[in-house]
């Protein structure tokens, strides 16, 4: 019964040396570099975000649950969104994609007397900001996070001052 001791501590010990190495072999805890090493760039351009897109879905549930995960264009900068609605308000399409400035100029709804529909465009700044649908005046709108006017050609006050004088000229001059 002795002998059988030494050879049971042997195994432990071995064991014990085996456990320890496995420890310093296990996985450890991803570092930044790690992680910038996986992912060199979350982005494909900088500046990079995606919108929600489909064309002439069923409803906003639809668009979203089948949109596509994929970033916009470097040529674009906003997610422009158009949904048509029945009499009733209900649903007929919706179409999401990404835009460029020149594409989210006219915002609004609008009647389409031929089939009594109504048909409301918005267009958003940011990651994945078109998440709902406009149903009305109040949410077909452009909203922009950075200003439409780069600061190289901002208007002095000056000039301002000069526009908002012609303005007020010409809408009097028509009450005259």
């Amino acid at each position: 019964m002795m002998e059988a001791w030494p050879t049971v501590a042997w195994v432990l010990l071995l064991l014990t040396a085996i456990a320890e190495r496995l420890e310093t072999v296990q996985a450890r805890d991803f570092t930044m570099k790690d992680i910038v090493l996986l992912h060199p760039s979350t982005t494909p351009h900088p500046g990079g975000f995606k919108c929600f897109t489909c064309q002439d879905a069923a409803d906003n549930y639809e668009c979203n649950r089948w949109a596509p995960d994929v970033y916009c264009p470097q040529d674009t900068r906003y997610c422009y969104t158009v949904h048509v609605m029945d009499h009733r308000g209900d649903s007929v399409s919706v179409t999401k994609r990404c835009a460029a400035l020149e594409d989210c100029l006219f915002t609004g709804c609008a009647d389409v007397a031929a089939n009594g529909h109504q048909v409301c465009s918005s267009c958003c700044e940011g990651n994945i900001c078109n998440v709902l649908v406009p149903r009305n005046e109040s949410s077909a709108v452009f909203s922009s996070t950075s200003p439409l006017v780069s600061s190289g050609r901002r208007l002095r006050p000056a000039a301002l001052g000069c526009i908002i004088s012609i303005i007020i000229c010409i809408l009097t001059a028509g009450r005259a």
